[in-house]
């Protein structure tokens, strides 16, 4: 099976560590979902993989590329969507996403045809020419969504996605996501709406502390929390299971 991510002994501190000796490993085609308590180290983590945040040691590995010898190269495979939008509120959708095309050298024609289908998807197409200054956060978010996807990745990023979104909203993403997944593209996710990665996420991955508690698909994740009571058939929801995990953990 092709890896779209593997991470082996990752690391980083601030003022205490934040991730440590951290492995991870992300199947190509998979939408997976890293969980774990607020100050888990998700964040931070995903930085370092989209190359933002430079590690204290350890490797990342994307699509076979050593993302700290080859930068570049990672970095052209992969997008990364922060869960604050970060965008040029003086532009409209239209001029932004033209813009960072514009960024990936890709021909105009082809990228005023990916920008208009991208904001069409997000339902933005009456919202096109319109400056972004005047945006809801979660329009913002989905301004931001499209400018991370106007480059084709094959591995997209995404922490929080779904923050300031609509019911209406969240569920065009998540039907993006799952879309783009089909197509064969790797998405990886943070969020803190379990019921999200419960119903999304082909596996699962729980943090706490800056390591990796469990991994998994949830069936997996089921056994592994049963085998930490001695229930070798436990269920759960994933709340329940990762409740336990990171409770285990503190």
């Amino acid at each position: 099976m092709t890896e779209a991510l593997i991470v082996r002994s990752l690391s980083k501190a601030f003022a205490k560590p934040a991730v440590s000796d951290l492995d991870l490993t992300v199947h190509a085609g998979e939408l997976y979902a890293l969980l774990g308590p607020n100050g888990a180290g998700k964040t931070t983590t995903l930085r370092m993989v989209a190359g933002l945040t430079q590690p204290d040691r350890g490797e990342v590995s994307i699509f076979g590329v050593d993302a700290r010898k080859e930068p570049a190269a990672a970095k052209a495979l992969l997008a990364w969507a922060p869960d604050e939008a970060m965008i040029y509120d003086k532009l409209t959708p239209l001029e932004y996403l033209e813009f960072v095309a514009g960024l990936w050298n890709i021909e105009p024609t082809t990228a005023k045809a990916r920008a208009e289908d991208l904001l069409s998807t997000l339902g933005l197409t009456a919202e096109a020419r319109r400056r972004c200054e005047g945006f809801s956060r979660g329009m913002k978010q989905k301004v931001a969504l499209a400018g991370a996807l106007i480059h084709d990745p094959k591995l997209l990023i995404l922490d929080e996605p779904l923050t300031g979104l609509d019911a209406a909203a969240a569920r065009l993403v998540k039907d993006m996501l799952r879309a783009r997944v089909e197509a064969g593209a790797t998405v990886i996710l943070t969020t803190h709406i379990l019921e999200v990665a419960e119903r999304m996420a082909d596996r699962i991955g729980i943090i706490a502390g800056g390591r990796l508690l469990a991994e998994g698909t949830l069936d997996e994740l089921r056994g592994k929390a049963g085998e930490a009571v001695g229930n070798a058939s436990s269920g759960g929801t994933l709340e329940d299971i990762f409740l336990q995990l990171t409770a285990e953990a503190t």
